[in-house]
């Protein structure tokens, strides 16, 4: 990659190691990327106070990513892709945030300048992040949007995907695990468009009530029936042209088979599922034998 970097190049810095993340996903059908690199280290995370945020100075530099909501940090000790907080002065799984000043010029010809706070967002801890440091074409959210996320898990991603949208939308996070269920309800307890549901994705009919007609669904609940699951709840809530966004870990949905079959295999199920695939992208070095599909919901079959 050229040694320049545009806003759309991201360079992430883990200790002394700098990578260098750049070009856009690939097509639909494409192959996958090289293995090796650090994995992520899980769904959860550490939880509390996390690390004071550091001041943005003359050395920091916040810039909007391509996908609205969405910002990439620059200079510092390190660079990489960040959420404008939507609870400053609050953590939630220990990330590092940012402080940067933002002036704003008045109608009077005055000037305001007030402090932004930005919270650092990993990809090696997040599957959409991933997919974004990789170069995603469209995922499908923006600020003002309705995400329903399937497999929110202790709100790590979710709690991201509630500063992407902002306070005029909203993130139906839905979760299984009980355990995971407090962390998440606990999270959502301090922001407001987020909408925590400890139910199983198998049955949408049982939080029907709660969630409306949605913008995109994100999902990542590793289970072999995935695309069904995906299908179920895109028939009950998702719009007609609606996102979905799918995280696929090859070893859970056959771990005999090699992860470019199990892709292509999901791949045709989504087909089925009237879900037309736009482009499919491997999330490594982040995630090994891990690859997310985006398509569009089309309810009958073309």
């Amino acid at each position: 990659m050229s040694p320049s970097r545009d806003r759309h190049e991201i360079a992430y810095a883990l200790d002394s190691d700098v990578r260098n993340i750049g070009g856009r996903g690939a097509p639909f059908g494409g192959g996958r990327g090289g293995r090796g690199g650090p994995r992520g280290g899980g769904r959860g995370g550490a939880r509390g106070g996390g690390k004071p945020g550091q001041k943005g100075g003359a050395k920091v530099i916040v810039e909007p990513h391509r996908h609205p909501g969405v910002f990439v940090v620059r200079g510092g000790k390190e660079d990489g892709i960040a959420t404008r907080n939507l609870t400053p002065g609050e953590s939630v799984y220990g990330e590092k945030r940012i402080s940067v000043d933002e002036t704003v010029q008045n109608d009077d010809g005055t000037s305001t300048t007030t402090k932004v706070e930005y919270r650092m967002w990993n990809p090696f801890r997040s599957k959409l992040c991933a997919a974004i440091a990789g170069g995603a074409d469209n995922i499908y959210m923006k600020p003002g949007s309705r995400v329903l996320y399937l497999g929110g898990a202790s709100g790590t991603s979710v709690s991201h995907v509630a500063d992407l949208v902002g306070p005029t939308g909203y993130v139906y996070a839905v979760e299984f695990s009980h355990r995971s269920g407090r962390d998440l309800i606990n999270m959502a307890s301090k922001r407001t468009n987020v909408v925590p549901i400890v139910e199983d994705a198998r049955q949408p009919t049982r939080y029907r009530m709660i969630v409306p007609m949605v913008d995109v669904i994100f999902a990542d609940v590793a289970q072999p029936d995935q695309a069904r699951i995906v299908a179920m709840n895109a028939n009950w809530f998702l719009k007609v042209g609606g996102g979905i966004v799918i995280s696929i870990k090859a070893n859970c949905i056959d771990s005999t088979a090699p992860p470019a079959e199990v892709f292509a295999n999901e791949v045709q199920k989504m087909r089925a599922e009237c879900i037309k695939p736009k482009y499919q992208m491997t999330l490594e070095p982040f995630e090994r034998d891990h690859c997310l599909v985006a398509g569009e919901y089309q309810r009958y079959k073309a």
